[in-house]
């Protein structure tokens, strides 16, 4: 059984159907990342997704995602023991390094290849999801 510590979770009774709304932004967001020819653009939209992604499948859970510092990582984490799929925690945390790199110190700037191999895990992901009968 997987644990949702109350620091990050809130135990929210939503519906099927409130769940299965949460994945329409994250499905919007990988479109948006699959049409773009900006390596920029892809990164962020297939973070974003990913992000969505988890917090969609936390909902199914029967729990909602409270913003606060390190909620990131936790949607991560539960993404990838909801998914069991651990290249979420390792792929999806070095997304996120790599977003705060570029959003708290201008570090980061993402190239064709790496932004082209994050869509296509992103997608892996949709696809486990689908799989799993989440969606």
């Amino acid at each position: 059984m997987i644990n949702f510590e109350n620091r990050y979770f809130q135990k929210v009774p939503f519906s099927d159907e409130q769940a299965k709304q949460f994945l329409r932004p994250a499905s919007h967001d990988f479109k948006i990342a699959q049409d773009s020819d900006i390596p920029d653009v892809i990164f962020k939209f297939s973070y974003d997704s990913l992000i969505k992604i988890g917090i969609a499948l936390i909902a199914k859970n029967g729990y909602k995602v409270r913003s606060v510092a390190g909620h990131h990582v936790k949607i991560l984490e539960k993404l990838g023991q909801l998914l069991q799929y651990e290249d979420v925690v390792i792929l999806g945390n070095k997304m996120r390094q790599e977003r705060n790199a570029n959003l708290y110190k201008g570090q980061f700037f993402v190239g064709e290849k790496a932004s082209s191999e994050y869509l296509s895990f992103v997608g892996k992901v949709f696809k486990k999801t689908k799989e799993k009968g989440f969606i």
